[in-house]
């Protein structure tokens, strides 16, 4: 069995031959991927069943074992979105800019594949599909990790795209599966032949593979979701919006955690909104204010505001304005995305142009934060830090770019010493 650092070391000399694969050959490759997934899904369902099976005798809570079952529907989400990944054009060596130096002297700036990226993602066995097929249409080799929890069904989904994306035409050790914790901390070593690591996870996990590693990584910390109800905002768009932002799937990064309200809203909006979520089963925590308006509300903490529940509890808080809003969420938020409801343009611009988030939103779910969702086909993760890529990231996110010069024999000592001088010209 190979090492950690000879996995990875295959896949830095794959990656080569990986980027310079045409686009027909990548979508050949996904394309055959989606009909292997479709006609073994006998396979990955059973191996699921035992996966959700010792998930459920180790007591895992209902978001997460939510989040690990892989039934029909999700295959067929996933296969839908290898379908648009194969629809859109393609990332790999789009020109960025073009400038003329001097005559027959001509800079190129395009896009390029990052090269291996480290992967380490929950236990959602639909997000190993999302990752493989992203790095195969940016023309990335990928090391994943999956949650020990999805342990069966990672293996089952490896297998089935390994074996359909080889026998497509895509090079060996285009894709590996890292299968312990122990090894984590192998991969975290591969500096030398890793380009990038994306860690899917808490903000303490982030945290700490950015402080046990010299590889870049690209960090997603918690989802600290806010919905600002304004004075303005209608209660009949507000209550259902909430309540999807919510419950639509409570384990998500993106579900909302916090609804700070406008207190010329609060007698209208609150009661109407309690019983909602109620009826959704989801426990409220709520200021002494807020507790004067609705029936059982658990008093909320400091504590409250600064935590990603994944799960049916939503903290709520009543502001004087929009600017107490902005600021509450930039204090206590995690930049991810954050939702104004109003009827307000001036409000919803005063806003989105201040809260310092990935996405901010007017008058809809935060559960729109989502690659899929966005158009970009999947995504390996969102990315709530402000380089190289922020938001859900696709396939731009996994591209970095290159320069080339094309010249006809020229020399900078003739630039150097004024026998010539540069003629900028921008051609894109």
């Amino acid at each position: 069995m190979n090492t950690v650092r000879e996995i990875a070391a295959a896949a830095k000399s794959c990656s080569y031959e990986l980027a310079a694969l045409p686009e027909n050959i990548r979508n050949a490759a996904l394309s055959r991927i989606a009909e292997t997934l479709d006609a073994h899904k006998a396979r990955i369902f059973a191996a699921n069943e035992i996966d959700c099976a010792e998930a459920e005798t180790a007591g895992i809570a209902a978001p997460v074992l939510k989040r690990l079952r892989f039934g029909e529907q999700k295959l067929a989400d996933v296969i839908s979105g290898i379908r648009g990944l194969i629809s859109l054009r393609d990332p790999i060596g789009k020109p960025l800019s073009r400038r003329q130096l001097d005559t027959e002297l001509v800079l190129e700036q395009v896009t390029c594949p990052i090269g291996v990226i480290g992967v380490i993602f929950e236990s959602r066995p639909d997000a190993l599909v999302q990752i493989a097929s992203l790095c195969i249409k940016s023309g990335n080799c990928a090391l994943l990790k999956g949650g020990s929890e999805a342990a069966h069904t990672n293996k089952a989904l490896f297998d089935l795209i390994s074996e359909a994306g080889v026998s497509a035409g895509m090079p060996e050790g285009f894709i590996a599966l890292i299968t312990t914790r122990a090894e984590i901390s192998e991969m975290l070593k591969c500096h030398e032949s890793i380009d990038l690591i994306i860690p899917r996870g808490s903000n303490d996990f982030v945290r700490y593979i950015m402080d046990h590693s010299d590889i870049p990584v690209m960090g997603h910390s918690d989802g600290i979701c806010h919905i600002y109800v304004d004075a303005s905002a209608d209660i009949t768009k507000a209550v259902p919006l909430i309540c999807d932002s919510k419950v639509q799937y409570a384990a998500a990064c993106n579900a909302v955690e916090t609804v700070l309200v406008h207190e010329d809203a609060a007698e209208k909006l609150l009661p109407p909104l309690g019983s909602a979520l109620r009826e959704a089963g989801v426990t409220i925590r709520g200021t002494k204010r807020v507790a004067k308006i609705i029936a059982d509300v658990e008093p909320a903490t400091d504590e409250d505001f600064t935590t990603e529940y994944l799960d049916f509890i939503v903290s709520i808080k009543t502001v004087a304005d929009i600017d107490e809003a902005i600021a509450h969420i930039n204090r206590f938020g995690s930049h991810h995305t954050d939702c104004i409801i109003t009827e307000d343009a001036a409000a919803a611009e005063r806003f989105m142009s201040r809260v310092d988030s990935a996405g901010v939103y007017r008058n809809c779910s935060t559960r729109f934060a989502d690659g899929y969702r966005y158009g970009l086909g999947a995504e390996v993760g969102i990315s709530t830090g402000k380089l190289h890529a922020r938001g859900p990231v696709g396939l731009d996110g996994l591209q970095t770019y290159k320069y080339r010069l094309s010249g006809s024999g020229q020399i900078v000592a003739d630039y150097a010493e004024g026998r010539k001088s540069f003629h900028f010209k921008e051609l894109l």
